[in-house]
């Protein structure tokens, strides 16, 4: 099965820019309700994914001693690529098999979609995945069988 059919294109994905400031990042994941996000370069390229997490723990990370509050002075100079986190959503090309994407989705909510160049395309969500495998388990069950009367 090709996973052209369950990508969601890049133009239908909220992501973010690795140059938006922290304050623009929370922004948008509040305003879309999301607890991770791809972030992805002004050239097109996946960057990596941004959470809940790292928003967190770049706010912890100030001074817990003195538990200083950011100011929003703070959050405009904060940009999005400082605050990544390794890459925890690896991308995936769109050549990888279902199998491949099912791994993927153990651990992530999507899976990020790159060409070969690396320029971010778009995601596969974790739903799309259960939903492929669950009518795959389906289709593969033999109907039941029927009294005759």
């Amino acid at each position: 099965m090709n996973i052209a059919y369950f990508l969601l294109p890049k133009h239908s994905v909220a992501y973010l820019y690795d140059d938006c400031t922290f304050r623009q990042g929370l922004e948008k994941m509040r305003h879309h309700g999301y607890t991770a996000i791809p972030v992805i370069s002004r050239d097109g390229k996946y960057v990596g994914t941004v959470s809940e997490g790292d928003f967190l723990w770049q706010l912890l990370s100030k001074d817990c001693e003195t538990l200083t509050a950011y100011s929003m002075k703070d959050m405009e100079r904060l940009q999005v690529r400082d605050i990544l986190r390794g890459n925890s959503y690896p991308p995936v090309r769109i050549t990888v098999t279902m199998e491949e994407l099912l791994h993927s989705a153990m651990n992530q909510n999507f899976i990020p979609v790159v060409d070969d160049l690396g320029n971010f395309t778009g995601i596969v969500t974790r739903k799309d995945i259960i939903r492929y495998f669950a009518e795959q388990k389906d289709a593969a069950e033999p109907l039941p069988l029927r009294k005759i009367v």
